[in-house]
């Protein structure tokens, strides 16, 4: 007989986890650490643990260490490197680094030549003295809830191994969650920045739409980028360097009037109206995901001042107006004649998808359109009663790491997707929306509370965020590996 799992439900951090992104900042800005020095931990920690969680798949040891090198110089001189100074971040392998590859997880770019430019992402990150050491797993083109690929294998759960992460930012959940680093970029076209953050017990802030520029007027009309971290503050740190307008993306908005991270702290919230849903009217949950949700759901809403406003939430199936559109909203960057001359190339994941909907003709495309728009009304409608939508990020715990997702939800038959129904709708409507620790499933899998509301009212979210996390600090880090 094996011996039995540890519970991890009540696990605190290891001692001696590693600080927080905002702490390493304040230590090395202030010359109590060396930025060398922490960049060297991170990647001791990768060496070890990157061959079980496969959250990195390309690390640059030696630029990590002369970006380091430059930021401890920059201290030295008596110059502010930023509100990152020295910290460690990976970035997720759909987005660009300066002289790395971007794989996208495919076959197809995995031998690529390395980028010339950093997105704006990364480099209003670099600017502010962070040190980007690698890039993370991502399923094929992020287009799914679970990081497998045949580019690079299998991205792992550091809270169980043989558990997904989640996707499609698993490679950075897992390398945050891990300890590997303290922060890591993210995107979320569908909840992939929410659902990793979910699996592995981490804050997952999906931003509204446009809060942080995309170049090159993408294509997709859901899609954001983030990061996964260990806290509020962390997260809400991030937004200030990266948040603000882009010439090169349309959808980019203004920069805000004041600090999102003093908005963490300070944002009016008290008497917002809030509305609790187990299922959005559609959705089949593992009954200890609703309990655990459910009871998180009710410590915030007490903990923030916030009124119950009850009621029905019926918005149809967001998931089937999301995953109808297929390449009407395409963030896979496929080039001239890979279509579909190398579709045996592509995951089962990515080229169904693209199979069932390259030949879509125009009143199809009509059709597609009105359901969008209907689900943009009866949005509207719910934000007209309610200030504050809670519901449990995913479905079910995290689930096993290798292809395919699971079919069956306590013993009934479900669509993959209805593993992870809830995030969607952020996504379609524009919402800004995070995803919290709640607590932890009866084997010790973490669980994730979603917290969403309406457009543009990102600093709410971050309060209602940052008030939880007082009112419930969670374990910041999933315990050591055996």
């Amino acid at each position: 007989m094996s011996e039995p799992r540890p519970d991890r439900r009540t696990s605190s951090p290891p001692t001696g986890a590693p600080p927080t992104a905002v702490e390493l900042a304040a230590d090395v800005r202030s010359g109590r650490r060396r930025a060398v020095d922490v960049v060297e931990g991170c990647l001791r920690a990768i060496e070890a643990a990157n061959p079980t969680l496969g959250a990195f798949v390309v690390v640059d040891a030696d630029g990590a260490r002369r970006a380091a090198e430059a930021v401890d110089r920059a201290v030295a001189e008596g110059r502010d490197p930023g509100p990152l100074a020295g910290v460690p971040f990976g970035v997720k392998d759909l987005e660009d680094c300066a002289g790395l590859p971007t794989s996208h997880g495919s076959l197809l770019y995995r031998d690529g030549p390395p980028a010339v430019a950093d997105s704006p992402n990364v480099a209003r990150m670099r600017a502010a003295g962070g040190v980007p050491v690698g890039k993370t797993a991502t399923p094929e083109f992020g287009a799914v809830a679970i990081t497998e690929t045949a580019a690079w294998g299998t991205a792992r759960n550091p809270w169980d191994p043989t558990r997904t992460p989640g996707g499609s930012s698993g490679g950075s959940a897992a390398a945050v969650a891990g300890g590997l680093v303290p922060i890591a970029t993210a995107s979320d076209g569908g909840g992939s920045i929410r659902i990793p953050a979910a699996f592995t017990g981490l804050v997952g802030f999906k931003p509204s739409f446009g809060r942080v520029p995309v170049p090159g007027n993408q294509p997709s009309a859901t899609a954001v980028v983030g990061v996964v971290a260990t806290t509020v503050a962390d997260v809400a740190t991030h937004l200030d360097v990266a948040a603000g307008p882009d010439d090169r993306d349309r959808t980019s908005l203004p920069a805000a009037a004041g600090s999102w991270r003093d908005a963490a702290e300070t944002a009016a919230v008290a008497g917002l109206r809030a509305r609790w849903s187990t299922d959005l009217g559609f959705a089949v949950v593992d009954p200890e995901v609703a309990a655990v949700c459910e009871q998180a759901a009710a410590d915030l809403v007490a903990a923030a001042g916030l009124r119950w406003a009850p009621g029905p939430v019926d918005l149809g199936d967001p998931v089937r107006v999301w995953s109808s559109s297929g390449v009407l909203d395409l963030w896979m960057d496929l080039g001239p004649g890979m279509w579909p001359d190398a579709a045996p190339s592509l995951m089962p994941y990515t080229r169904i998808p693209l199979e069932r909907t390259e030949h879509v003709e125009a009143p199809r495309i009509a059709e597609i359109w009105k359901r969008r728009q209907l689900l943009d009304d009866r949005l509207a409608a719910l934000f007209a009663e309610v200030d504050v939508l809670l519901t449990p990020t995913t479905a079910v715990p995290a689930f096993a790491a290798e292809w395919p997702m699971p079919s069956r939800i306590n013993g009934q038959k479900v669509h993959p997707s209805m593993t992870v129904p809830f995030t969607m709708l952020a996504n379609l409507g524009w919402q800004p929306a995070v995803s919290l620790p709640a607590g932890f499933s009866s084997d010790g899998l973490p669980i994730g509370l979603q917290v969403m509301c309406r457009r543009h009212a990102d600093a709410t979210v971050l309060r209602l965020a940052r008030l939880f996390e007082h009112a419930r600090p969670w374990p910041r880090l999933a315990p050591p590996l055996a």
